[in-house]
């Protein structure tokens, strides 16, 4: 039987705390694509073009963002915290080995639990994302963190990205490059909270 309901879980988890990330950093962009057709389902699946992670994580990306811009970069947000409902979207529109870069809806993801964060770099003189090994969300081994064809340019990018954020306690997936988790993912549950219905938003 399909689920239709997130996972039941055990144990105590940390109050959530959601905050919106650009009432943290003004210089954060966004560029979250599944508020727009241009995503890998072809279709919105958020009503709102926001990105909010739990507050520990929001913190930390905002020190991430402040210590790149010596570098002459900033943090591009495609998205942070995922309604475990659209966790199964995503799960529904694919199979095959494209299920390798999703989240199976019954265990829920770390988006669900608003401790992982999609994004890049762009460039604070020109407002533009660098360019990384492949776009946002491309389903192939060429998306791996440790894939090696890159020109040399989006690789030494994608090594300036990573020791940024493992600075403050992110760590990227490794089948992703621009996936992190947050190190305290596993203190929260798995939510299914609109953004609509954030509180404190």
């Amino acid at each position: 039987m399909p689920l239709e309901r997130p996972p039941l879980e055990h144990g105590g988890f940390r109050a959530p705390e959601l905050v919106e990330l650009i009432n943290l950093e003004s210089g954060l962009r966004l560029d979250i694509r599944y508020a727009t057709a241009n995503n890998f389902v072809g279709y919105p699946v958020y009503s709102e073009a926001r990105a909010f992670l739990q507050k520990p994580a929001a913190e930390a990306l905002i020190r991430v963002h402040r210590k790149l811009g010596a570098q002459g970069y900033g943090l591009m947000i495609y998205d942070g915290y995922r309604p475990w409902s659209v966790t199964k979207i995503f799960w529904d529109a694919v199979s095959g080995p494209k299920r390798q870069f999703v989240a199976d809806p019954a265990q829920g993801s770390r988006h669900n639990r608003g401790c992982a964060v999609d994004l890049t770099l762009y460039e604070l003189i020109t407002g533009q994302a660098v360019a990384m090994p492949t776009d946002y969300d491309e389903m192939t081994q060429r998306a791996y963190f440790d894939y090696p064809g890159g020109t040399p340019e989006s690789m030494a990018l994608r090594e300036i990205l990573k020791a940024a954020m493992t600075s403050e306690g992110f760590t990227v997936h490794p089948r992703e490059w621009w996936h992190y988790d947050y190190q305290d993912w596993q203190s929260y549950g798995i939510l299914d909270v609109p953004f609509s219905a954030v509180a404190g938003r």
